[in-house]
Protein backbone atom coordinates (compact mmCIF):
# COMPACT_ATOMS: atom_id res chain seq x y z
CA UNK A 1 0.00 0.00 0.00
CA UNK A 2 1.30 3.36 -0.63
CA UNK A 3 2.18 6.14 2.12
CA UNK A 4 -1.76 8.04 1.91
CA UNK A 5 -3.39 4.51 2.48
CA UNK A 6 -1.45 3.31 5.20
CA UNK A 7 -1.44 7.00 7.19
CA UNK A 8 -5.15 6.25 6.47
CA UNK A 9 -5.41 3.49 7.96
CA UNK A 10 -2.92 4.28 11.10
CA UNK A 11 -5.20 7.13 11.75
CA UNK A 12 -2.10 9.15 10.78
CA UNK A 13 -0.24 11.06 8.76
CA UNK A 14 1.75 10.91 5.74
CA UNK A 15 4.32 13.61 7.68
CA UNK A 16 4.45 11.15 10.62
CA UNK A 17 4.93 8.67 8.72
CA UNK A 18 7.92 10.00 6.89
CA UNK A 19 9.07 11.14 10.50
CA UNK A 20 9.16 7.51 11.83
CA UNK A 21 11.02 6.52 8.89
CA UNK A 22 13.69 8.89 9.62
CA UNK A 23 13.82 7.80 12.89
CA UNK A 24 14.39 4.06 11.38
CA UNK A 25 10.99 3.34 13.29
CA UNK A 26 9.64 2.54 9.81
CA UNK A 27 11.17 1.24 6.95
CA UNK A 28 9.89 2.01 3.75
CA UNK A 29 9.96 -0.32 0.70
CA UNK A 30 10.44 1.62 -3.35
CA UNK A 31 8.63 0.54 -5.90
CA UNK A 32 9.85 0.63 -9.68
CA UNK A 33 8.73 4.49 -9.41
CA UNK A 34 9.86 5.29 -6.54
CA UNK A 35 6.97 5.42 -4.68
CA UNK A 36 6.94 4.34 -0.93
CA UNK A 37 5.36 0.53 -0.63
CA UNK A 38 4.38 -0.40 2.65
CA UNK A 39 1.88 -3.49 4.23
CA UNK A 40 -0.01 -4.89 6.98
CA UNK A 41 3.51 -5.87 9.03
CA UNK A 42 4.25 -1.90 8.62
CA UNK A 43 0.69 -1.20 9.62
CA UNK A 44 1.15 -3.34 12.94
CA UNK A 45 4.22 -1.53 13.79
CA UNK A 46 2.37 1.71 13.99
CA UNK A 47 -0.89 0.77 15.52
CA UNK A 48 1.63 -0.35 18.53
CA UNK A 49 3.61 2.55 18.26
CA UNK A 50 0.15 4.66 18.56
CA UNK A 51 -0.84 2.44 21.55
CA UNK A 52 1.95 3.22 23.58
CA UNK A 53 1.93 6.94 22.26
CA UNK A 54 -1.50 6.93 23.97
CA UNK A 55 -0.26 5.32 27.33
CA UNK A 56 2.16 8.08 27.30
CA UNK A 57 5.65 6.62 25.98
CA UNK A 58 7.95 8.73 24.25
CA UNK A 59 8.68 7.79 20.66
CA UNK A 60 12.36 6.60 21.30
CA UNK A 61 10.44 4.14 23.83
CA UNK A 62 8.72 2.38 21.41
CA UNK A 63 11.66 0.94 19.81
CA UNK A 64 11.76 -1.85 21.40
CA UNK A 65 8.27 -3.45 20.92
CA UNK A 66 8.95 -2.42 17.12
CA UNK A 67 12.05 -4.28 17.14
CA UNK A 68 10.25 -7.48 18.66
CA UNK A 69 7.53 -7.09 16.04
CA UNK A 70 10.29 -7.08 13.11
CA UNK A 71 11.98 -9.84 14.75
CA UNK A 72 8.78 -12.01 14.00
CA UNK A 73 7.57 -12.18 17.23
CA UNK A 74 3.63 -12.48 17.56
CA UNK A 75 3.41 -9.06 19.76
CA UNK A 76 5.11 -6.39 20.53
CA UNK A 77 5.81 -6.61 24.09
CA UNK A 78 6.64 -10.45 24.24
CA UNK A 79 10.42 -9.54 23.79
CA UNK A 80 13.08 -8.79 27.28
CA UNK A 81 13.59 -5.77 25.66
CA UNK A 82 10.22 -3.97 25.61
CA UNK A 83 9.48 -5.87 28.99
CA UNK A 84 12.10 -3.40 30.57
CA UNK A 85 11.11 -0.27 28.97
CA UNK A 86 7.30 -1.44 30.91
CA UNK A 87 8.99 -1.88 34.10
CA UNK A 88 10.64 1.72 33.64
CA UNK A 89 7.59 3.07 32.72
CA UNK A 90 5.69 1.72 35.57
CA UNK A 91 8.66 3.02 38.10
CA UNK A 92 7.86 6.42 36.19
CA UNK A 93 4.01 6.17 36.49
CA UNK A 94 4.01 5.39 40.15
CA UNK A 95 7.01 8.08 41.00
CA UNK A 96 4.20 10.71 39.81
CA UNK A 97 1.33 9.07 41.33
CA UNK A 98 3.40 10.10 44.96
CA UNK A 99 4.41 13.32 43.86
CA UNK A 100 0.45 13.79 42.89
CA UNK A 101 -0.29 12.17 46.29
CA UNK A 102 1.77 14.67 47.85
CA UNK A 103 0.04 18.07 45.66
CA UNK A 104 -3.66 16.15 46.95
CA UNK A 105 -2.46 16.27 50.79
CA UNK A 106 -1.05 19.82 50.58
CA UNK A 107 -3.82 21.15 48.70
CA UNK A 108 -6.30 18.82 51.50
CA UNK A 109 -4.11 21.24 53.97
CA UNK A 110 -4.98 24.36 52.66
CA UNK A 111 -8.76 23.85 52.13
CA UNK A 112 -8.82 22.64 55.73
CA UNK A 113 -7.26 25.97 56.45
CA UNK A 114 -9.01 28.01 54.56
CA UNK A 115 -12.32 26.57 55.72
CA UNK A 116 -11.77 27.11 59.36
CA UNK A 117 -10.38 30.56 59.27
CA UNK A 118 -13.93 31.40 57.20
CA UNK A 119 -15.45 29.73 59.72
CA UNK A 120 -13.79 31.22 62.72
CA UNK A 121 -14.20 34.65 61.09
CA UNK A 122 -17.67 34.14 60.66
CA UNK A 123 -18.27 33.94 64.19
CA UNK A 124 -15.89 36.71 65.74
CA UNK A 125 -18.18 39.88 64.55
CA UNK A 126 -22.01 40.19 66.13
CA UNK A 127 -24.71 39.32 63.99
CA UNK A 128 -21.97 37.14 60.87
CA UNK A 129 -23.78 35.40 58.87
CA UNK A 130 -26.75 35.13 60.23
CA UNK A 131 -28.40 38.37 58.07
CA UNK A 132 -29.04 40.67 60.90
CA UNK A 133 -25.17 42.76 59.95
CA UNK A 134 -25.74 45.28 57.43
CA UNK A 135 -26.08 44.50 54.06
CA UNK A 136 -25.33 40.31 54.86
CA UNK A 137 -27.28 38.24 53.34
CA UNK A 138 -28.94 35.65 55.46
CA UNK A 139 -26.70 32.43 56.11
CA UNK A 140 -27.83 29.43 54.34
CA UNK A 141 -29.52 26.89 56.61
CA UNK A 142 -29.78 23.13 56.59
CA UNK A 143 -33.25 21.55 57.76
CA UNK A 144 -33.98 18.25 57.80
CA UNK A 145 -37.09 17.21 58.60
CA UNK A 146 -38.15 13.31 59.21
Amino acid sequence: MRIGELAERAGTSTRTLRYYESRGLLAARRTGNGYRDYDEDDLRLLRQIRTLQDFGFELEETRPFVDCLRAGHPAGDSCPASLAVYRRKLDELDGLIGQLAGVREQVARQLAAAEEAAGAGAGALPGAGDGEGPGEPPAPRCEMTG
